[in-house]
């Protein structure tokens, strides 16, 4: 069998990861394993290893995918208006139906972080981080305590509504939590 090319192996690398953060955020850590996550990249179980150490590993890393994902507008913005702008819409986004409904493609935090803190102190350390990027880009002064407020109000505000049995009562929580990070932001200008 003819060897995968450095570019072929790179970006089989990049399937992997990209569907292994999806099917994570959708049914967690242990519900998918290795064998799903190498099938919904269309490639074998066996070329795993030629990827990762461990299942583990691609848990940390896919992870950091997906984070590395839902902040790249935000991390993008050059100006303070271009960084408000896009602060706004990651908050708008996140406080929506839409991300309630389609976790595979929303927070990562918002989807992982439970199973994160049981894992392993790479997985956990990976958390961390993603808690210290995400509350670094959400805050409006240099008091990181700023950012980290809104991340718990908004990754608070998703959980319990996708707790909801109705859309009605997920909606008044996410208005809820809408509410919350007005009040927040404002006391922060004032």
């Amino acid at each position: 069998m003819p060897r995968m090319s450095e570019a072929e192996k790179l970006r089989s690398h990049k399937r992997i990861l990209e569907k292994a953060a999806k099917l994570f955020r959708e049914r967690g850590v242990d519900a998918p394993s290795v064998s799903d996550v190498m099938q919904a990249a269309g490639l074998t179980h066996g070329g795993f290893y030629r990827h990762f150490k461990s299942k583990e590993d691609l848990v940390v890393s896919a992870f950091r995918l997906a984070v590395d994902d839902v902040l790249a507008n935000m991390e993008a913005a050059e100006t303070q208006e271009e960084r408000a702008a896009a602060r706004e819409d990651y908050i708008d986004t996140y406080l929506s139906m839409c991300h309630v409904d389609n976790r595979g493609n929303g927070c990562p935090l918002a989807a992982l972080a439970g199973e994160l803190s049981r894992g392993s102190q790479d997985a956990k350390a990976e958390g961390l981080h993603a808690v210290e990027r995400v509350s670094e880009q959400l805050r409006e002064g240099t008091d990181t305590g700023q950012g980290i407020a809104l991340l718990a109000l908004m990754l608070g505000t998703v959980t319990l509504a996708r707790l909801a049995e109705e859309g009605a009562d997920a909606q008044a929580i996410l208005d809820a939590g809408r509410n919350g990070s007005e009040l927040i932001q404002k006391d922060w200008r004032e």
